[in-house]
């Protein structure tokens, strides 16, 4: 029988107390538009500003109108990104263009703002190839449906750019859900131990598909994860634009003098479903919280804090209403006169030279389609 000792070997109460102290949460602008953390407010122009909540609120039209032509069969597969403009929009904002982005398939929005066209964007959710190609210096992979699977890629980017001698990041996204899959601690794990130029962003919005963060993992904070990657991790309130803003610009420079990566956990929420193809949130989700995270909105917030400084209106958000809506007519008109896809498309654009089993195919589907 071994002996009994007088103490245990961890006082593990107190090590989780001092992780907690570690990862709190970061923000700038609270649920009423104030600022409460100044000296953390970022080097920003009310044009800037101006033009971050512009692109927000065009997001948030862009999701609407998404929603609508899903629902029309218009659209393939599509996320509702209602509720993460600040993590999305104001992270893509923090960017410059000789960044790459990574994105998962809700992350649309920072490759169109990063220069995709529109309506490439809604071929992509119909599956169509062409929405996959992104155009002449437009820094961006396709949205990757494999979850995390982006973490692992953005390490091999990211280590590419510092082989290169480039001062630019590759940024990636993930929601919680993701944070539980292997390719997040390998992609994580490996930019770190090169010191790889990465910003590895966390979208917590609390249920990856249906299950609550609470029981996906024990730690407390996704971004405490990042000590044992040994990289910097820092959780942000992923409502509030200007904090959000601020970690990745600070990741950015850091990154790109040599300090390695970073893990950003921001705390955010989708207002509807998982996808289009059948979630239903009010299954897993109590009325109760989404009114509570309604009132976190991110345009509202950022709304208010626009109006106090008197720089934003009814009138601007009006304009750029109708500018997206008039912009998301003319793309999926675009989109709907494009040629249509072929097998034939498929079969020329994945082989330099076609394997000798395909090219019986090939002339069987050429055939077919010339008809």
């Amino acid at each position: 029988m071994a002996a009994k000792t007088k103490s245990t070997v961890v006082d593990s109460k107190k090590q989780f107390e001092a992780i907690s102290k570690q990862f709190e949460t970061f923000q700038i602008l609270n649920e009423e538009g104030k600022v409460v953390n100044e000296s953390a407010m970022p080097d920003i122009t009310d044009e800037q500003l101006k033009e971050l909540m512009r692109r927000m609120v065009y997001t948030r039209i862009l999701d609407q109108r998404s929603i609508s032509l899903n629902r029309q069969g218009r659209l393939g597969f599509y996320a509702p990104t209602a509720g993460q403009e600040a993590s999305q929009i104001a992270s893509q904002y923090a960017l410059e263009k000789e960044d790459w982005i990574l994105p998962g398939y809700r992350d649309v929005p920072q490759i169109i703002w990063h220069g995709l066209p529109l309506y490439q964007a809604f071929l992509f959710s119909r599956g169509h190839f062409h929405g996959n190609q992104m155009p002449e210096g437009v820094n961006c992979l396709s949205p990757q449906i494999i979850i995390g699977a982006q973490y692992i890629q953005t390490a091999g980017v990211a280590l590419g750019l510092k082989k290169k001698g480039k001062q630019a990041v590759a940024i990636t996204y993930t929601g919680d859900g993701g944070a539980s899959q292997g390719d997040f601690y390998e992609g994580i794990n490996f930019a770190g131990a090169y010191k790889a130029p990465a910003i590895f962003v966390v979208q917590n919005n609390r249920y990856a598909i249906s299950t609550p963060v609470e029981k996906q993992s024990a730690a407390q904070t996704i971004a405490q994860k990042a000590v044992a990657a040994g990289i910097v991790g820092v959780q942000v309130d992923g409502m509030d634009p200007l904090a959000v803003y601020a970690a990745v610009r600070d990741a950015r420079e850091r990154a790109i003098n040599g300090e390695g990566p970073t893990l950003i956990e921001t705390l955010t929420f989708r207002y509807g479903p998982h996808t289009m193809a059948g979630d239903d949130p009010t299954r897993y989700r109590t009325k109760e919280t989404e009114n509570e995270w309604e009132a976190k909105d991110p345009l509202v917030r950022f709304r208010l804090f626009l109006e106090a400084k008197g720089i934003w209106n009814e009138e601007e958000e009006n304009k750029t209403i109708e500018q997206a809506k008039e912009d998301i007519k003319e793309a999926i008109q675009k989109a709907d006169k494009y040629p249509k896809q072929k097998v034939t498309d498929l079969m020329e654009i994945m082989y330099e030279e076609m394997p000798y089993n395909l090219k019986e195919q090939y002339e069987i589907y050429k055939a077919k389609e010339s008809k």
